[in-house]
């Protein structure tokens, strides 16, 4: 006979590694945030659970159940079919927001046509505790840094195909981090979202291996990194990758000259305050010219520059290591922070790290 089980969240988590996961919340709380990899099977449309909790709030649990039935009554057989077109599986993991009502009450449903059900105890909730958990086991970051232009999140690609270890944050973020970061990205993720992409990527990489990231603001976007792992960034060491001007200019004029020209000019007007009038003024002159270069330029002298080095400044100075590069290809770059990382200087940093308590289910 199939079973219909309650199971924590460690446990939970194992069996995603091969079987399908459900959340039965509405496309609203879905979309809010979820489970990576999780198939929204909604119990209730947003309106009809907003109706439920008022009758909860109004008449008590016994009226909200009923009044939730005359809902879902309907939806059985689709739920048992949107079930058979996503997964074979005859074993499946299912939740809701606490692990109440709704997965109990989809879980039955499944339970009674012959599935195998795993419930989450505590919900989506329980997890979002287990991924904001996540971000204190501790990793052996090298953070990849230079000024703006230097091709870092290439270099990076690079190092991953070259068989390193690398979590890619702009990528997660949909942003490059600074005002122009948003051309030629999809919509930024919701905050919870790129929280629960990132954790599974955290708890996903080797402790006994060192893990590159790109060196960025606490910010990326609209979207914050998690207090402990920025923790973790901010502590790990850098190696500078020191590329000339030239070169930067070079770099940002491939990557930037389709983009729109009405983005460069509203990302370069979101600058005036913090670069001031005149450099701003100035670099929009140059981009009306279709002298991106010269704009180009202008932003990194008087404004990018300045805000990396002022950045790199808050770092243990015997923390940072200066790799010198006269080379724009990513590469031959990456190939040059490898080696440097290699060296002597962090030899004792490439050792594994102490335990954090923290269990890496």
């Amino acid at each position: 006979m199939p079973g219909l089980d309650t199971i924590a969240i460690d446990e939970f988590m194992a069996l995603r590694e091969r079987l399908p996961v459900f959340d039965v919340r509405t496309p609203a709380e879905f979309a809010k945030g979820h489970m990576p990899g999780a198939c929204n099977l909604p119990l209730f449309s947003d309106e009809e659970r907003a109706l439920v909790g008022t009758t909860y709030h109004r008449a008590g649990r016994e009226a909200a159940m009923l009044e939730g039935l005359s809902y879902a009554g309907p939806k059985m057989r689709r739920l048992v079919e949107a079930v058979r077109e996503v997964t074979a599986e005859k074993t499946l993991l299912l939740h809701c927001w606490r692990g109440g009502m709704r997965s109990n009450g989809v879980g039955w449903l499944l339970n009674q046509v012959g599935y195998d059900v795993f419930l989450l105890k505590g919900g989506y909730k329980a997890y979002r505790n287990w991924a904001l958990q996540t971000f204190a086991i501790p990793r052996k970051i090298v953070i990849l840094s230079g000024r703006t232009g230097s091709g870092k999140s290439e270099i990076l690609e690079n190092l991953r195909e070259m068989g390193e270890q690398v979590i890619d944050l702009e990528a997660l973020a949909c942003h490059k981090g600074s005002s122009f970061g948003s051309l030629g990205e999809p919509p930024q993720p919701p905050q919870q979202q790129f929280e629960n992409e990132l954790a599974f990527q955290w708890r996903a990489a080797d402790p006994s291996r060192l893990l590159w990231l790109e060196d960025e603001s606490q910010k990326i976007g609209s979207r914050m990194l998690p207090q402990p792992l920025w923790a973790q960034m901010r502590a790990a060491p850098a190696l500078f990758l020191d590329m000339p001007l030239e070169l930067r200019v070079e770099r940002l004029l491939q990557e930037y000259g389709s983009c729109d020209p009405a983005g460069l000019r509203e990302a370069t007007e979101r600058l005036r305050e913090r670069m001031g009038g005149l450099h701003t003024q100035k670099a929009l002159e140059a981009l009306e010219k279709g002298d991106l270069a010269g704009s180009i330029e202008i932003l990194l002298r008087h404004y990018y520059d300045k805000t990396y080095r002022h950045g790199l400044s808050k770092r243990d100075p015997a923390s940072i290591f200066r790799v010198e590069t006269a080379a724009a290809a990513a590469r031959a770059n990456a190939e040059k922070v490898l080696e440097a990382c290699r060296g002597d200087a962090l030899s004792e940093w490439r050792k594994p790290p102490a335990p954090s308590g923290v269990a890496e289910s």
